[in-house]
């Protein structure tokens, strides 16, 4: 026993049972055993959310949609273990035996995410690769600094970017089109 195995130490895993003793008023998501604590979002950010929900919401009511809306706090738990509990800004869910009074248990079919300057680096990689790999459709990344939204469509492993102000196609739903920024 050397003075080289506290480098060899495991790091520790968190669960749901953490995120659900937080202070309340906390939030934070679990991504694969570890914490990532969220900071209050800004008006911006705000703003978008509403704005882009809103266009989601009058298409699904107009069309009278069987797919269900929802936008944070609102828990999405990606797996069936206990490691990965995660807040999307937006998300839309077409099988709604998914969804339950505590949340949304499984993949969501579209997730949007806008970028804060603290979740730059969550929302284009860390994220990504979650989403990508729980079988989540469609995923957005709003971002308001870059004034960019970026497409990612896994069900046909493609991505495109959009200018704030384009019609962005949505992927799930062939009709719709949304205007960003």
């Amino acid at each position: 026993m050397g003075a080289g195995m506290d480098a060899l130490r495991k790091e520790e895993v968190y669960t749901l049972d953490d995120i659900y003793a937080l202070p309340d008023g906390e939030r934070a998501e679990l991504i694969e055993g570890q914490i990532y604590y969220m900071s209050a979002p800004g008006r911006t950010h705000q703003r978008l959310v509403g704005d882009v929900a809103y266009q989601i919401e009058s298409y699904i009511r107009h069309n009278n949609g069987t797919c269900e809306m929802d936008i944070a706090p609102f828990a999405v738990f990606l797996n069936d273990d206990d490691t990965s509990y995660v807040e999307p800004d937006i998300l839309v869910v077409c099988d709604l035996s998914k969804l339950d009074d505590k949340g949304c248990h499984g993949a969501p079919d579209w997730i949007i995410e806008v970028v804060s300057p603290g979740s730059r680096q969550m929302d284009y990689y860390r994220k990504l690769f979650l989403y990508r790999m729980a079988g989540v459709r469609e995923y957005w990344v709003v971002d308001p600094d870059r004034k960019i939204t970026t497409v990612y469509n896994f069900e046909h492993d493609a991505m495109e970017e959009y200018s704030f102000g384009e019609q962005v196609p949505v992927g799930i739903y062939e009709e719709l089109f949304i205007k960003t920024g």
